[in-house]
């Protein structure tokens, strides 16, 4: 236990417990390492770009997926257009050429 000799004076430790000293020299070292962390964190504009190119191309690529919906509906729609006409010219011919053969229901 230290003794003080006088107002605000200090007197030497004799012995100091281990674990303290470590405990203390950790702390010196965290402290010293988020203070170099807190000097190197600056704002580059190379991110500033890139979240730019970023939205850049997530307007792009919305774009894109729109005008590949209109263009597979269109395309579905045009295969479905044929098929209906393919079916439609294949009654007409079996009508005209046999009188009582009709097809599936699923089918007219």
């Amino acid at each position: 236990m230290a003794l003080l000799s006088g107002p605000y004076a200090y007197s030497k430790m004799v012995k100091e417990d281990p674990e303290e000293v470590k405990h203390r020299k950790a702390q010196f070292l965290i402290y010293k390492v988020l203070e170099k962390a807190d000097s190197h964190t600056r704002p580059s504009c190379f991110g500033v770009r890139v979240s730019k190119l970023k939205i850049k191309v997530g307007k792009r690529l919305k774009r894109l997926r729109k005008s590949m919906l209109l263009i597979m509906f269109a395309a579905k729609n045009g295969f479905y257009k044929q098929v209906v006409s393919q079916l439609k010219a294949w009654k007409r011919l079996l009508r005209g050429g046999q009188g009582m053969v009709s097809l599936p229901p699923a089918l007219s």
